[in-house]
């Protein structure tokens, strides 16, 4: 169901298109399918999904905000169905995009695949971290800080925490059956961010754009096992 409805998104993302309509959609298709939003009233959270544009980290707030040609826009959803949740979130370009931008998207969704392909089951929670980082900084991009990947199941955030940046061969040991929601945030420019005044968006600190990518992940005895991947 979270796949299906950033595909649902994915498929409505245009110049014109109000983030507000976008988040609207979300909602009716997950409650069409008998579960419930995740996200909404989640510590207050007044919609159903995340959506930020641009320079916006993570938590937007859909709104009367337009998407106009050349932006790109991180759509965030989570789903509570029969007592447990799932969480992922992908970076979508409204029609055609610079190619800075496509490079920054690609490099995060890059750092998530190599962290992924370290949630095995012996492996230590920040091999994830560290396989992010690595990737993202040789492309002389900046993961952020202020926020973390977390475990995932009956609540939708759970221990562990996971950094997306540190040493390797450090935390706890990663035991089969672990979920996990591994989720990079990168920016174009400096790693440090702020909240704006609606107390939930993140954005740049310096107003470069930032990109971000999530899967859910269990652990297993052969490698990791991505519950979130699109069709």
């Amino acid at each position: 169901m979270v796949v299906e409805a950033l595909d649902l998104a994915e498929s409505l993302i245009q110049p014109g298109i109000t983030t507000f309509e976008i988040d609207k959609a979300i909602e009716q298709f997950i409650e069409s399918k008998g579960a419930k939003p995740a996200f909404k009233g989640y510590n207050g959270f007044p919609a159903s999904s995340c959506i930020s544009v641009e320079n916006e980290v993570v938590h937007g707030i859909p709104g009367n905000r337009t998407l106009n040609e050349g932006e790109i826009v991180s759509v965030d959803v989570g789903v509570y169905f029969q007592g447990f949740f799932g969480d992922s979130a992908r970076t979508i370009a409204v029609g055609e995009i610079s190619a800075d931008k496509q490079k920054l998207m690609d490099v995060t969704q890059s750092s998530l695949q190599k962290g992924l392909n370290k949630a095995s089951s012996g492996a230590r929670l920040s091999d994830i971290s560290h396989a992010i980082q690595k990737t993202v900084e040789a492309a002389n991009y900046s993961v952020v800080r202020d926020l973390v990947g977390h475990g995932i199941g009956r609540k939708l955030h759970e221990d562990p925490q996971i950094p997306n940046y540190g040493n390797p061969n450090a935390g706890p040991r990663l035991r089969t059956g672990m979920v996990l929601a591994i989720e990079p945030m990168v920016n174009m420019g400096t790693y440090e961010v702020k909240t704006q005044s609606d107390d939930w968006t993140v954005v740049t600190a310096d107003g470069l754009p930032s990109a971000h990518f999530e899967h859910t992940v269990v652990v297993t005895d052969n490698g990791p096992e991505i519950l979130t991947l699109a069709n």
